[in-house]
């Protein structure tokens, strides 16, 4: 079964950025997360439609982001 939420860290790790930086973007809203208790998650799909926000606008939208 495929991961649907992930923690700060590995969405991090998985884009390419420092933790400060991940936590930037859902601090700013710019990558989606819920919180579960005191926990903050990021969801898969989330993933996915930040790195496609990205490719549109920089004009890349035939690039594939396997991020999951």
């Amino acid at each position: 079964m495929a991961r649907i939420l992930y923690p700060v860290n590995e969405v991090a790790q998985q884009l390419g950025v420092g933790l400060t930086t991940a936590k930037a973007l859902i601090k700013s809203g710019e990558l989606r997360s819920v919180k579960i208790g005191r926990a903050r998650r990021v969801p898969a799909d989330a993933l996915h439609e930040y790195v496609h926000r990205l490719q549109e606008e920089q004009g890349d939208v035939t690039a594939t982001a396997d991020v999951a």
